[in-house]
């Protein structure tokens, strides 16, 4: 077993072999595709979509407001899918994705009332954080997902240097204070979901101000949420990384993957 550098020795360097990627191992994920296919198309369509596509559709819709959305939506739902496809790879989080977008269109296209669009806003981060708190009750807390992910950390390692320390009870009331942060975290976007979905998406569903709304909400979705959100989730990952250290008495280094998957 690869010996690891104590935060009692920090002048002692121990060499540790490198972790030889596997051709089972999941691909990294395309960020710009990621972003392109989830926000800035979306967006770029619901905003000038009838500018671009108005004349080819209108002699076949009455109504091109609703083939735009549906157009917009099919990126992020293909996406989905070829993420599935390539990196083989998908999750509860993922998964509450496609379905808000099914939500987004589904509202669109049935007209239903565009209060119901704030709900789902809210509906969705809720459930996510609802699932991560609950997640404690079983075998594989949700914490352990987010944030201990095996293509950064060496978490075989981080579990040999607990039961070498004996501090896995400890350990394990980390786990549950730093899921309370990260459910407090869910909570508060769902809280921030709905208030911004109220005041921006306003109009009758199934129009042009719809579409032109919900690609507002995209937009501002990000500096206004995502933004507080993602402090608050760093912070849970600061609280957990250095409890393991507190805990181990190792450094972190000795748990974090290089970029070339050594640690």
């Amino acid at each position: 077993m690869n010996e690891m550098e104590p935060v009692s020795e920090p002048k002692n360097t121990v060499e540790t072999s490198p972790r030889k990627s596997s051709p089972n191992d999941p691909k990294k994920e395309n960020v710009l595709l990621n972003m392109g296919f989830n926000i800035l198309l979306p967006i770029l369509i619901l905003n000038k979509g009838d500018q671009f596509l108005g004349d080819w559709l209108s002699p076949y819709f009455e109504n091109t407001a609703v083939p735009i959305l549906i157009i917009a939506l099919l990126f992020p739902i293909s996406y989905f899918f070829y993420d599935l496809i390539t990196r083989k790879k998908y999750n509860f989080i993922s998964i509450l994705g496609l379905v808000s977008v099914l939500l987004t269109g589904g509202i669109g296209i049935l007209e239903i009332p565009t209060e119901w669009f704030a709900v789902k806003e809210a509906a969705i981060p809720a459930i996510i954080g609802l699932a991560v708190i609950l997640s404690l009750r079983t075998p594989y807390p949700l914490v352990r997902t987010f944030l201990l992910n095996p293509e950064l950390m060496d978490v075989e390692k981080i579990e040999s240097a607990l039961d070498e320390k004996e501090c896995r009870t400890a350990f394990d009331q980390l786990l549950v204070r730093c899921t309370y942060w990260l459910g407090f975290s869910f909570v508060f976007s769902a809280v921030l979901n709905f208030i911004l979905a109220r005041w921006i998406v306003v109009s009758p569903s199934g129009t042009e101000a719809y579409n032109a709304e919900v690609a507002r909400m995209m937009l501002w979705s990000w500096p206004i949420i995502a933004i507080p959100c993602l402090v608050i989730t760093m912070y849970t990952l600061w609280l957990l990384l250095k409890g393991i250290q507190d805990l181990t008495g190792y450094k972190l280094e000795s748990f974090i993957r290089s970029e070339g998957g050594e640690s």
